[in-house]
C-alpha cells in the first residue's frame, strides 16, 4: 500500500469530519468497574433553549482536550454530558413562539397542554445543541446523558429539597423579593442585572398634621406613593428636631401618617427626609421592620395599581407614575423635578425593570454555611484555578443572603410541598413519587404547591445528579467527586459555589477537586461616532469585513467587548467550523485559554488555526510515501542514531513533558503553542529538512535511510498522540492510514494509550549548530543572497576535543542551503562576514556578483549615519544648547556623536575595501 495514493493534495475538513465521527460512537463509555484510576468531568449543563455559541465551544474543547488526554494517560475517563431545562428562559422563549405561531398565550391553555408544547421545545433544541457538541468532536459518553428535569434529576432534587427541609434550612414566609412582572415570578439577588438609567428626581411636599408647616422629600419612584407609611428622617439631623412625632397629612391615601426616626436616612440626600414605602423598597422594608411599622403591597403579580386606589387601579407602574405626579402637582405638593440617573434592576431573562414585591416565597437559610464555604476553599478541599478568584469567592460567601427558590412558573421542578386548607402554616413535604398518604386519604383537604424551584437549585445538583447520588449507584462510587469542573469566572457564585453547598449537605464531600474558570471571550465591536455624539455600531456583515481588513477606513473604531447581537460582534461558532474546519477552530480557542479573566478572540486567529492543519496535513502526505512497506514499529538502536536523530527525539521527550506540565496547572494556551512550536518549528522546519537528503537518497546509506525512516515513524506517531486532544479529527484520521499498513496499532488514536519517549540528552552541539544556522541565515538575509544561491562557508577549525557542531556539519548545510569548506586561514582581503565560536571561526565571503549592491547599500548607511553627525555636531557647537541643557542630556549627546563617528570610520574602511574589489 502506498500511503500518498490514500492522502489527498488538500485538507478537507467537512470530509474528514464525516470519515471519523463515526469511527468513534460509542467508543467514549466508561467503565464504572474499571482498576484504572478514574478521571471525572461533568459538562456545564447547556439551556435547551438555542444553539451552540462561542463560550459553550471554549468549554468543550478544553473539557474535551482533558479527557482526551487523561484517556490516553490511562485514566478511567468519563464526561457526563447533558441539558439544563433553564427554567424562565425556556419558558418565555416557548411562550413567544406559541404567541407568534398559533396566537395563543399560556394562560389561554392548561398547564399539562403548556408543558407538552415546553417538552417538545425541548426535545428539539436539546437534539440540535448536542448534535453540534458532537461536531466539535466531544468525546463525552453519551450513554450518560441527562436532563435537569429527567427521572434521575428529579429524584435528587426532591430528595434534597427534603433533606433540607427537615433540617430546617428551608423555610417559607413573606418577604419583599424581586419581582419580574414580566414573567410574573420571583428571582433571585443575583439574576438581577443592574443598568445606569436616565430619569427623574421628584421633590414633594406634604403638610403637617398640626398646620405648623411642610416636610419635603424627594424620591425617584412616586408610583409606589399609594403604599407609603411614613416620613423618616436621620435622628440627629437638626433640620428635623422640631419634627419628631409629629405626623403629616398624605393627599393620595387621605390619612395621617408618622414622621419617624431612623439612622439609614442619608442627611445629604435630597431633602434629607425619605418616603418610606416597605411594601416596594429593600431599605424601607428593613426600617419598617425595625420600627414595626406596616408594610402595604399596591401592585398586582403583573405590573399594574391594585383595585381600591382609584382613579390609578389597572394602570402599569410607569403610567402609574406619570398620573401621580400630576395628581400631587394639582394637590401643590410638587416642588421640582430634576434629572438623574440612578442604578435600575434589570430582570437577566425577560429585561423587564425588576419591581421590589411582598410575596410568601421558599428560600433557603444559605448564612449556616458560610463557615464551611469558606473553609472548604481555604484547606484546598477545592482548588480554584487560578487562585485569584479565591479572593471573589469569599467575597461573595462572606456576603451571602438567603436564597429564593421559589418560582411563579409552570415550567420546571415543582416544589413538594402540599398545603393544609384548614391551616396553611401546616405543611407536608413529600419527596417520593405519587401522594403522600394524608394527601391520599383526604384529597379535598390538601392543596399542592403551584409554584417551581428555582433552575439554579437543581444545576447545583448537578455533579450528583450525573452519578446518580441518590441511588448510591456505582458510578457515584467510582466517579465522585469529579476530578476539575470547568467553567468561565461568571458564575462561580450563581454555579460554582452552591454545588458545594448542595455536595456538603447530600455527602459532607465537595463535588469536584479542582475548578478551572476560564475567561470570558470579548470580541471586536466596530463602531461610527454620529453628529449627534452617539455612537453606532456596524452590522454583522460589514463588521466580518473590517475584521479582516489590513487597516480600518476613516471614522470607523473599534472595542473589545463581550459578544451582543445588539453590537454586532457575535461570532458564531458553526460558521467558524463550517469555514475553517473543527480542528483550527478547537485550536485556535484552546490557545487563547489562559488565566487572564478576558479573551480576545481575533477572526485571524481561525486562519492561524487553519494554517496550522494544513501544515500538519501537508507535512504527513511528505512524509508518509517515505515509510512505505514499514509493517510494524522498528526499535530504535542508540549508536546508529544521527545527531539529528537525537535531537528531534529529545525535543520530543522535552516537548511531552512540558506540555503535561503545563496541562496539570491549566495553562492551556501554553500547552497549545508547546505542541505548536514543536511540529511546525522543531520537526517541520529543522529535523524533515534535515533529513530531506537522506530520503532522496542524496546522502548516507542504506542503514542511514532505515534508521532515519524508524525515527520518523517513531516522532510522527508521538506527534500525532501529543496532538490529538487537541486537534482530533485530522490526527484520527492519519493514524488510521498509518494503521492500514502497521496492524500492530490500537483501533483508535483515540483510546490509545501513549508510547514512552527514549531519554537521550547528548544534544547540547546540535543546538550549538542551530545556532549557527540562525545566524548564516541572518547573514544571507543581511546580505540580500538570494535563497536560490548557494552560499560558501569557510572554516578555521580551533580544536577537534569531543563532539561540536561540526559534527552535524551536513545538516547545517542543509538549512542553509550552503557548502562548507575547511581552510588553514581567511584571507582578509575577502570582504564578508566573520563569525567566531569555540571550536571554530566562520567566514562568508559576499558574493562577487553582491558586491556593487554592498557598496550601494553601504554608502546610502554612510550618507544616513553623516547626516545624522551634522545634527548632532551643530548642537554641540550651539553656544545657547550647550548653556542651558543639563549635564546628562550634553553627555549622552558627545556618547551618539562618539558612535556615530566610529560607525562612520568602520563604514569608510568597508567602503574603500568593495571599491578595491569591484575594480579588479
Amino acid at each position: 500500500m502506498n500511503p500518498m495514493e490514500e492522502l489527498p493534495k488538500t485538507f478537507d475538513p467537512k470530509a474528514n469530519e464525516t470519515l471519523i465521527a463515526p469511527l468513534w460512537s460509542g467508543a467514549f463509555v466508561a467503565d464504572q468497574n474499571s482498576k484504572k484510576p478514574p478521571f471525572s468531568i461533568v459538562i456545564p449543563p447547556p439551556n435547551v433553549t438555542g444553539q451552540l455559541h462561542m463560550g459553550h465551544a471554549l468549554d468543550a474543547s478544553v473539557q474535551d482536550l482533558l479527557v482526551r488526554y487523561h484517556r490516553m494517560h490511562g485514566y478511567n475517563a468519563v464526561w457526563y454530558p447533558g441539558t439544563d431545562h433553564a427554567g424562565i428562559a425556556t419558558q418565555t422563549v416557548v411562550e413567544r413562539m406559541l404567541l407568534a405561531k398559533e396566537n395563543k398565550r399560556r394562560t389561554d391553555m392548561t398547564k399539562e397542554e403548556f408543558l407538552h408544547y415546553a417538552f417538545a421545545w425541548k426535545e428539539d433544541y436539546e437534539k440540535k445543541i448536542l448534535s453540534q457538541f458532537k461536531r466539535l468532536g466531544s468525546s463525552c459518553d453519551w450513554s450518560r446523558q441527562r436532563f435537569t428535569l429527567d427521572e434521575v434529576c428529579s429524584k435528587t432534587v426532591n430528595t434534597m429539597f427534603k433533606k433540607l427541609f427537615d433540617q430546617g434550612l428551608i423555610y417559607r414566609g413573606l418577604y419583599l423579593v424581586n419581582w419580574d412582572p414580566v414573567s410574573e415570578t420571583a428571582l433571585a439577588d443575583d439574576e438581577v442585572e443592574f443598568e445606569e438609567k436616565e430619569g427623574s428626581l421628584y421633590t414633594f411636599q406634604f403638610r403637617l398634621s398640626d398646620q405648623s408647616g411642610f416636610i419635603q422629600v424627594a424620591t425617584t419612584r412616586p408610583e409606589t406613593m399609594l403604599a407609603d407609611v411614613a416620613i423618616a428622617v436621620h435622628p440627629k439631623d437638626e433640620k428635623y428636631t422640631s419634627y419628631h412625632n409629629k405626623t403629616f397629612f398624605h393627599p393620595l391615601r387621605k390619612i395621617d401618617l408618622p414622621i419617624v426616626l431612623d439612622h439609614f436616612v442619608d442627611p445629604e440626600f435630597g431633602t434629607g427626609a425619605v418616603k418610606i414605602t416597605p411594601g416596594h423598597d429593600p431599605n424601607d422594608y428593613a426600617c419598617a421592620k425595625r420600627l414595626g411599622l406596616e408594610a402595604i403591597n399596591m401592585m398586582t403579580s403583573g405590573g399594574c395599581v391594585i383595585e381600591g386606589h382609584a382613579p390609578f387601579s389597572g394602570l402599569k407602574m410607569l403610567e402609574a407614575r406619570q398620573k401621580i405626579v400630576e395628581a400631587m402637582q394639582k394637590e401643590g405638593c410638587l416642588v421640582k423635578m430634576e434629572k438623574h440617573t440612578h442604578r435600575v434592576g434589570i430582570s437577566y431573562r425577560s429585561k423587564a425593570v425588576i419591581e421590589p414585591f411582598l410575596s410568601k416565597q421558599w428560600f433557603v437559610n444559605m448564612r449556616i454555611f458560610k463557615e464551611k464555604l469558606n473553609a472548604i476553599v481555604d484547606n484546598k478541599e477545592v482548588e480554584i484555578i487560578p487562585q485569584e478568584w479565591e479572593r471573589t469567592y469569599h467575597h461573595w460567601i462572606d456576603n451571602l443572603q438567603d436564597w429564593c427558590i421559589s418560582r411563579q412558573l409552570w415550567w420546571g421542578h415543582p416544589i413538594p410541598i402540599w398545603y393544609d386548607k384548614e391551616d396553611e402554616e401546616r405543611v407536608i413535604c413529600f419527596a417520593e413519587n405519587g401522594l403522600p398518604p394524608e394527601v391520599e386519604a383526604n384529597p379535598e383537604r390538601y392543596q399542592k404547591d403551584p409554584d417551581v424551584l428555582d433552575t439554579w437549585f437543581s444545576s447545583a445538583l448537578w455533579p450528583l445528579s450525573c452519578t446518580n447520588w441518590v441511588e448510591n449507584s456505582q458510578d457515584f462510587k467510582t466517579f465522585f467527586p469529579t476530578s476539575v469542573l470547568v467553567t468561565g469566572h461568571d458564575i462561580l457564585f450563581f454555579w460554582v459555589a452552591r454545588m458545594i453547598l448542595m455536595s456538603e449537605v447530600a455527602v459532607q464531600t465537595p463535588p469536584f477537586k479542582k475548578v478551572f474558570l476560564h475567561g470570558l471571550i470579548y470580541a471586536k465591536s466596530f463602531w461610527r461616532e454620529k453628529d449627534s455624539g452617539h455612537i453606532e455600531y456596524v452590522s454583522q456583515e460589514e463588521r466580518k469585513q473590517l475584521e479582516l481588513a489590513e487597516k480600518l477606513p476613516k471614522g470607523v473604531q473599534f472595542k473589545w467587548e463581550k459578544m451582543s447581537k445588539s453590537k454586532g460582534n457575535v461570532i458564531d461558532p458553526i460558521e467558524m467550523i463550517d469555514t475553517y474546519g473543527v480542528d483550527a477552530v478547537r485550536f485556535t480557542l484552546l490557545s487563547l485559554v489562559s488565566h487572564s479573566r478576558q479573551i480576545d478572540l481575533d477572526l485571524r486567529r481561525f486562519e492561524e488555526g487553519r494554517n496550522f492543519i494544513n501544515k500538519i496535513w501537508n507535512a504527513f502526505r511528505f512524509t508518509l510515501p517515505h515509510l512505505d512497506n514499514l509493517d510494524s514499529i522498528p526499535n530504535l538502536v542508540h549508536d546508529l542514531l544521527s545527531e539529528a536523530d537525537k535531537w528531534i527525539l529529545e525535543r520530543l521527550r522535552q516537548t511531552s513533558v512540558e506540555i503535561d506540565q503545563f496541562i496539570d496547572r491549566y495553562f492551556i494556551n501554553e500547552a497549545a503553542q508547546r505542541v505548536y512550536r514543536f511540529f511546525w518549528d522543531d520537526f517541520c522546519a529543522v529535523y524533515l529538512e534535515a533529513v530531506k537528503p537522506i530520503l532522496f537518497k542524496k546522502r548516507g546509506n542504506s542503514q542511514d535511510f532505515e534508521t532515519t525512516r524508524g525515527v520518523l515513524l517513531h516522532v510522527l506517531l508521538r506527534s500525532l498522540e501529543i496532538l490529538h486532544p487537541f486537534i482530533p479529527f485530522i490526527t484520527e484520521e492519519i493514524y488510521q492510514h498509518i494503521r492500514s499498513q502497521i496492524k500492530e496499532l490500537s483501533p483508535l488514536l483515540a483510546l490509545k494509550q501513549r508510547a514512552f519517549d527514549p531519554n537521550i540528552h547528548e544534544v547540547s552541539h546540535f543546538e550549538e549548530a542551530l545556532d549557527w544556522v540562525q545566524k548564516i541565515r541572518n547573514v544571507r538575509a543581511e546580505m540580500q543572497i538570494p535563497l536560490g544561491s548557494v552560499m560558501h562557508v569557510h572554516v578555521v577549525k580551533h580544536h577537534e576535543r569531543g563532539k561540536t557542531p561540526l559534527n552535524a556539519i551536513e545538516v547545517m548545510e542543509t538549512l542553509t542551503k550552503s557548502t562548507f569548506q575547511f581552510v588553514e586561514k581567511i584571507d582578509e582581503g575577502d570582504f564578508g562576514t566573520k563569525m567566531s565560536f569555540p571550536c571554530a571561526t566562520l567566514f562568508i565571503p559576499l558574493p562577487k556578483e553582491m558586491l556593487f549592491k554592498e557598496c550601494i547599500r553601504i554608502e546610502k548607511q554612510l550618507e544616513l549615519v553623516e547626516k545624522n553627525m551634522k545634527g548632532l555636531k551643530e548642537r554641540l557647537e550651539n553656544q545657547e544648547f550647550v548653556a542651558k541643557a543639563p549635564q546628562p542630556l550634553l553627555e549622552s549627546t558627545q556618547k551618539q556623536f562618539n558612535t556615530l563617528f566610529e560607525q562612520r570610520m568602520q563604514l569608510k574602511i568597508q567602503h574603500e575595501k568593495l571599491l578595491h574589489l569591484t575594480s579588479n
